[in-house]
């Protein structure tokens, strides 16, 4: 009895992880934040907590006794009746890069527009009614399905006008490792880089779906709910929409030899991946095509930063990889060695768009076999509000020359022209005070703005003007219209001076990069990044935009609280990363306010960001 009463006290200390989701209103959020936060930190969870006001999403991992404690408390909140608490024992992180990545190194407790983003850009309605989400299917009813699909004893599901057909509602880097299997079903695999394109896929496959019986299944549950919801909210023809309760994860549980499934089920925590009973290995190197199903390298595609299977040999041979979906599309690049280039510093200014034009050597090549060719990364570069690119290119020349060998910056003025004007002092009383609040005597450039206030007239005028107030340092704040012309512009040069890998921009400049990214599905076929390095930026218009929503490859540098800027506050460019996605954005923080630092160890980490793309 002692020897029972021991073994289960160590069982209790043994580390476990806990998933769960649930869609209901939540009335008071700030009142489930200091629930979880107190909770949490009282047993010692590590990991993920999101809350929006239509549910909340929950990954987290500790003792598995804290974490049957935290099931009990949740429990006794009527809004989880129902909830499915998946909990697994398992080992503690021993992965330190797995373990920061999958955010199981501390506490992240948000509260979030969306439990999961259907879309990263606006969809053209609201998001789809969760409450019309397709019929749920145990993993026992799931499994007799696609057993039984097209028997007419099979009362589980509807007749349909055609037949069935099966989606994986994952990302591509998930269904490398494993799938669902039947010959009894057509599978459709989507083969998209995040969830948020799924609903793209669905209109753009509409007349396969329609009239069909649509299974689906995802890792847990939760993509399935939003995603069926918005099947059946294209109406007629849609109706018949079924998914996998407790996703794969529960019907490995059901099934522990696999059943209909292959191959191992990709989770976000640091465990990566759960399997069966069955061995065989379905994913394969995306160099040597040998069996491979490992990512707890995080090995990700040089391009557009999703997670790639490269094998332990193959990693060591080479540091930069090209996903297939990017070789599918031709969105490669041949590896340039920094030792051919030239010792010149190529910096571009862009003041009339006739003046440059794309030359051969910048221009994207598909992949094919055979010698590298020389190549440099090319950079769009957007100057502050009240610069011009001439003042921006100066400013930024030591950045330049220290990366001569595999960039080059090429600047361009803002579209929106601003007025002369200066500030005065009051109450002056020295002669020489009174002299300083003359306008310049000498010439000055013109100075532009991507953004602007929205009393700006747009009127152009070589006069100096007296500022109408003191100059307010939160004055940023203020320029929230103009970006339609300025995306017009951009998009217009673009195509006279492009392409360019990847976009830079400061300060106010900074800002307009990021809504360059916001926008991107909608940017596709007209101007296209590979990346973005946003310095000393911040966020205007984008207040619906959810945290870790945008998923382009990023560089963030600015201040950190004591860096002195005091044009940008570092919350605010804090801020403005937080919106870009965890898994393929770098911080770099520094101490030397409102510039880009170009000394060691700043340069070297911005040259090894820019090194992936190469």
């Amino acid at each position: 009895m002692a020897n029972q009463e021991i073994q289960q006290e160590q069982q209790e200390e043994d580390y476990g992880v806990l998933l769960y989701y649930k869609y209901a209103t939540i009335p008071d959020l700030e009142a489930l934040f200091n629930f979880y936060e107190s909770n949490c930190k009282s047993h010692s969870l590590l990991g993920r907590v999101r809350l929006s006001h239509n549910g909340v999403n929950v990954t987290v991992g500790g003792k598995l006794s804290s974490l049957k404690e935290h099931i009990a408390a949740v429990k006794l909140n009527c809004l989880f009746e129902g909830t499915d608490f998946k909990l697994a024992s398992c080992h503690e992180p021993s992965n330190d890069r797995v373990a920061v990545e999958c955010g199981f190194t501390s506490l992240s407790i948000r509260i979030v527009k969306e439990l999961v983003t259907l879309s990263s850009c606006p969809l053209p309605s609201s998001p789809p009614d969760i409450s019309n989400a397709g019929k749920h299917l145990s993993a026992a009813e799931f499994h007799s399905v696609l057993h039984n699909v097209g028997n007419p004893q099979d009362k589980l599901i509807s007749s349909s006008d055609k037949g069935t057909v099966l989606i994986d509602a994952r990302n591509l880097y998930e269904t490398r490792i494993g799938k669902f299997y039947t010959p009894n079903v057509e599978t459709l695999d989507p083969e998209i880089r995040q969830y948020s394109d799924l609903p793209s896929w669905i209109d753009n496959n509409s007349e396969k779906l329609c009239g069909n019986n649509i299974l689906m299944y995802c890792t847990g549950g939760i993509r399935c709910e939003m995603a069926s919801a918005y099947i059946r909210s294209k109406g007629a023809g849609f109706e018949n929409v079924f998914q996998l309760y407790g996703g794969i994860q529960r019907y490995l549980e059901q099934f522990p030899d696999g059943g209909f499934f292959r191959g191992k089920n990709f989770v976000f925590d640091h465990r990566v991946s759960v399997g069966s009973s069955d061995s065989r290995i379905l994913g394969t190197c995306l160099l040597c095509s040998s069996p491979f199903d490992d990512y707890s390298s995080r090995t990700r595609c040089t391009y557009c930063r999703m997670l790639v299977l490269v094998c332990d040999n193959c990693r060591a041979k080479d540091s930069s990889y090209v996903c297939e979906l990017c070789q599918k599309n031709s969105q490669c690049i041949q590896l340039a060695s920094a030792t051919e280039f030239d010792n010149s510093v190529e910096i571009s200014e862009v003041r009339e768009l006739e003046a440059v034009s794309t030359s051969d050597r910048i221009a994207p090549s598909p992949l094919v076999s055979g010698p590298r060719t020389l190549r440099k990364l090319r950079i769009l570069c957007l100057h502050g509000f009240r610069q011009n690119a001439s003042g921006f290119k100066g400013r930024t020349a030591s950045l330049a020359k220290k990366l001569k060998s595999i960039a080059e910056l090429v600047f361009v003025d803002a579209p929106h022209e601003l007025s002369f004007i200066y500030q005065i002092r009051r109450n002056c009383d020295s002669a020489s005070e009174m002299e300083n609040n003359r306008p310049p005597s000498e010439s000055c450039s013109i100075k532009f703005s991507w953004l602007v206030a929205p009393d700006h007239k747009g009127e152009n005028d070589s006069d100096w003007k007296i500022a109408d107030s003191p100059f307010d340092p939160l004055q940023y704040q203020k320029q929230t219209e103009g970006f339609d012309k300025s995306i017009a512009y951009l998009k217009d040069l673009y195509s006279k001076t492009g392409p360019f890998d990847g976009i830079l921009g400061f300060s106010q400049g900074a800002a307009m990069a990021a809504l360059v990214c916001l926008h991107q599905q909608k940017l596709r076929g007209e101007m296209e990044f590979r990346f973005a390095i946003l310095c000393s930026g911040f966020a205007v218009n984008m207040n619906n935009c959810q945290q870790g929503s945008i998923n382009v490859p990023s560089l963030h540098i600015f201040g950190n609280d004591k860096g002195k800027d005091r044009q940008i506050e570092s919350q605010a460019s804090r801020h403005l990363a937080s919106v870009f996605e965890n898994g393929c954005s770098v911080v770099i923080e520094h101490n030397f306010g409102h510039i880009i630092p170009t000394r060691p160890p700043y340069i070297e980490q911005i040259k090894e960001f820019l090194e992936r793309f190469m």
